[in-house]
């Protein structure tokens, strides 16, 4: 079998090389993330490195950004002139995951700002109206219904009116605990329904530290991408010169 930087691979070498499978390579080629690979005269395609660095970078950045995003990026990398485009695309992928970085340490110091409210059970009798969860907040009437037309804490109506059940009472004392370490809106608006399905403080910090881990796995995946990616413009501007 010949070299990485002689050609001549198969479906199979670079299926085997890039940890995927020999359809997954041909639908690869098809969808334009490998560039059209010549032929023997039998009709057999003949990859190169160029190939195989392709599938490597769509196998990482589909970790770190999905196969669409994948896809979009190194198609980009066999354009003329390609760097310009790549390095745009690219760079828009790490920010989304320093946004998720920057959320996931806001949902870490949230964690701390309520750990002194009871996520376990809460009795029946806690539950309240409007004027009564105000009253028990030292917060005025309004803020809990700007609260449920923003979608934070949305009580039952029983006739029309407003009724916190227990569960809606503890979200409500955990948005005011957040929004008095100053939160905004559309931060608990994402984090809550974390906060919800989490039952003790544990299940918190488990799901942030479960969080954690995927970023840095993605963030990684998105470094080999890189990689890859670098030695396919290498190649290209050596086809270029030529």
């Amino acid at each position: 079998m010949s070299g990485l930087k002689s050609g001549g691979l198969r479906t199979v070498d670079v299926a085997r090389r890039a940890g995927c499978s020999v359809q997954q390579v041909r639908d690869l080629e098809r969808d334009g993330v490998l560039p059209p690979a010549a032929r023997t005269a039998r009709g057999y395609r003949i990859y190169g490195e160029i190939h195989l660095q392709s599938a490597l970078a769509y196998r990482a950045l589909a970790a770190g950004a999905g196969p669409v995003e994948a896809k979009k990026i190194v198609r980009a990398a066999h354009l003329f002139p390609a760097s310009q485009v790549v390095l745009a695309l690219l760079d828009a992928a790490h920010a989304r995951l320093d946004a998720e970085r920057t959320e996931l340490r806001q949902a870490g110091e949230a964690a701390q700002a309520i750990s002194g409210e009871p996520i376990g059970a809460v009795r029946a009798s806690d539950s309240m109206s409007v004027s009564e969860l105000a009253t028990a907040l030292g917060v005025r009437p309004s803020t809990l219904r700007h609260w449920d037309a923003e979608g934070l804490v949305v009580p039952d109506r029983d006739r029309g009116t407003r009724r916190y059940t227990p569960a809606q009472v503890r979200d409500a004392r955990i948005v005011h605990q957040l929004r008095k370490a100053g939160y905004r809106i559309a931060p608990l608006r994402a984090l809550l329904p974390e906060l919800r399905r989490a039952r003790r403080s544990d299940d918190v910090a488990a799901a942030l530290a479960a969080r954690d881990a995927d970023i840095a796995a993605r963030s990684r995946a998105l470094l080999d991408g890189a990689a890859a990616l670098s030695v396919i413009l290498s190649l290209r501007d050596q086809v270029s010169r030529i």
